[in-house]
């Protein structure tokens, strides 16, 4: 049987004891280790796979602003972020994904609702399962 051609990014993954992985990224070699949590027979010493998640949305969100920043002409400084990740009881999934973002100074009312818009409309976020609730707050300096 011959194998299908790959059509995306391609990452591939090799266990390790103690529920660890270590996760390698195709086409740049980059590669990052993962565990199981804490709360869940890991040791809490790198990201579990949904904190991954959490992650991801944090990234997608200020990587597709600045994005937009790029296309509209707005000048984006530096994007802060943070998320926390919070999952249910069992069956365990994540429940609720929370993010605070820290924009920089100088932006107008116009430019903060179109950044604000296109970050709820992100990739990711677009990804998600329906039934993790997405809360997303915006701090400006000015």
């Amino acid at each position: 049987m011959s194998q299908q051609p790959a059509t995306g990014v391609v990452m591939s993954l090799v266990s390790a004891p103690q529920l660890k992985t270590q996760v390698t990224h195709g086409p740049s070699g980059a590669t990052l280790p993962t565990e199981a949590p804490k709360d869940n027979g890991g040791t809490g010493g790198s990201f579990s796979p949904t904190d991954l998640v959490a992650t991801a949305l944090a990234s997608c969100v200020v990587t597709t602003m600045h994005l937009m920043a790029g296309k509209e002409g707005i000048t984006l400084g530096e994007v802060r972020a943070t998320v926390e990740k919070r999952m249910t009881p069992p069956p365990r999934k994540i429940g609720e994904l929370v993010l605070s973002i820290l924009m920089p100074s100088g932006l107008t009312k116009d430019q903060r609702a179109t950044l604000e818009k296109i970050a709820h409309e992100c990739p990711v976020a677009r990804s998600l399962h329906p039934d993790v609730k997405v809360t997303a707050s915006f701090g400006y300096p000015d």
